[in-house]
């Protein structure tokens, strides 16, 4: 009797032994399929993340590629400009030596021609310094005007270089530069201006608005032509109706 109780008693104790490494083994297992799970997923975010950060990266490297070429195509345009600006400058100083060059001849011609009428020269020596006079005239009002035009141009690279150096993003124009305005379309704010390239009206460039020495707004030039220009006006420059006959001076004038 006593062996077959000590039996059942082995019995049982084996069998609570099984259940309990039963247990302990289940719970080390769903920790590790847990575990498992949790590793799986985390490689695959990874290789997700790796995915987008290639994708990324791919992106990055034409973005650098393309503002590469841009600073390149910049610094050639930059260098154009500063090659015609000075080539522009030079041909201004040689025709504003011609210019003096021209105009002394011009007034020894006269000077002479005075000199000669009181002499008493002959009808046909007179004729000659009269015409020798009047194409130096000629050459001076031919030098003016070239070296106008020049100037425009050497303002226009001026300006552009100073775009592309960064210095300066204000367009500066002739101080003496006057005009007043012919047309007014208040529904799309904009203007025509009497003055434009001829008389050294640049694009982009600023002018001020005035009535009666008041200020009434500011516009912006889109568009040059020969003899007169179109300009917007710049929102929040507005302080009263623009109406034709307002006068308009330069916002940046050169000093």
């Amino acid at each position: 009797m006593l062996i077959r109780i000590s039996l059942i008693l082995a019995v049982i104790a084996a069998l609570a032994v099984g259940v309990v490494n039963f247990v302990f083994v289940k719970d080390k297992i769903d920790t590790l399929v847990t575990d498992r799970n949790t590793n799986r997923d985390g490689w695959h975010e990874t290789q997700a993340e790796l995915a987008q950060t290639n994708k990324v990266l791919v992106k990055t490297q034409g973005t650098l590629k393309q503002t590469q070429q841009d600073l390149a195509d910049t610094q050639s345009e930059r260098d154009k400009a500063v090659a015609n600006a000075l080539a522009q400058s030079k041909r201004a100083d040689q025709l504003a030596d011609q210019l003096t060059k021209t105009t002394q001849e011009r007034d020894d011609a006269q000077n002479n021609l005075e000199a000669y009428k009181v002499t008493g020269l002959t009808a046909e020596q007179v004729s000659k310094l009269n015409r020798a006079l009047k194409d130096s005239e000629d050459m001076v009002e031919v030098v003016n005007q070239e070296k106008v035009v020049l100037q425009h141009a050497v303002a226009r690279l001026r300006n552009s270089l100073d775009k592309y150096e960064g210095t300066n993003t204000d367009v500066v124009l002739r101080p003496d530069l006057k005009g007043k305005i012919l047309v007014v379309d208040p529904k799309w704010d904009f203007v025509v201006l009497n003055i434009g390239e001829d008389q050294g009206v640049l694009n982009n460039g600023e002018l001020l608005v005035s009535r009666d020495g008041r200020l009434v707004a500011k516009v912006v030039v889109r568009t040059v032509e020969k003899d007169r220009s179109i300009a917007n006006i710049v929102p929040g420059w507005k302080l009263g109706e623009v109406i034709e006959g307002d006068e308009v001076s330069p916002a940046h004038p050169a000093t």
